[in-house]
């Protein structure tokens, strides 16, 4: 499959800690990318698709941030994939086949699709299909059972200091 941007880890990190947000609760964009040690600049773009796709909400002004748009068992990893990374295919056929000195005269010859054109967009569509059928409740339970206790707590107690 295509190689995920960055950015795909970085709204799966945001989303994870928008999730635990207290009710009625926002996080600046300069405190996750403090939080995540990255550029303010390059999370914003990030957190602009986010809120484009309808994952994350942008509440604007002074005492503004964002936050979840919905429960985070109605957000699947395949929407923050494609909010960041697009749903264009990762395999695109070129018709290769039909070029060089094998190429069939009869254009008859390229009726069914190419094999391995069906092969890639099977692989394509079981990745798809993994990525629907998690979501950002299955990362919630995950760090709450994988998460070292240390690090909960200091993400916990930045995020109350930082949450408006």
């Amino acid at each position: 499959m295509r190689r995920m941007s960055d950015g795909v880890e970085a709204a799966l990190h945001c989303a994870l800690v928008l999730a635990g947000l207290r009710e009625g609760k926002v996080l600046p964009g300069k405190s996750l990318a403090e939080l995540h040690g990255v550029s303010e600049t390059y999370l914003l773009k990030h957190l602009r698709a986010l809120a484009a796709a309808s994952v994350i909400d942008a509440v604007p002004g002074p005492r503004g941030g964002y936050r979840l748009a919905r429960d985070p068992e109605r957000i699947t990893l395949l929407d923050i994939v494609e909010a960041i990374d697009g749903r264009e295919p990762a395999f695109v056929c070129r018709e290769i086949r039909r070029r060089g000195p094998g190429k069939a005269k009869d254009p008859c010859a390229y009726k069914a699709d190419c094999f391995i054109k069906t092969r890639m967009i099977a692989a394509e569509e079981a990745w798809r299909t993994a990525l629907q059928q998690q979501t950002l409740a299955d990362l919630v339970a995950d760090g709450a059972q994988l998460i070292d206790a240390h690090n909960k707590k200091a993400v916990a107690t930045y995020v109350e200091n930082a949450q408006r």
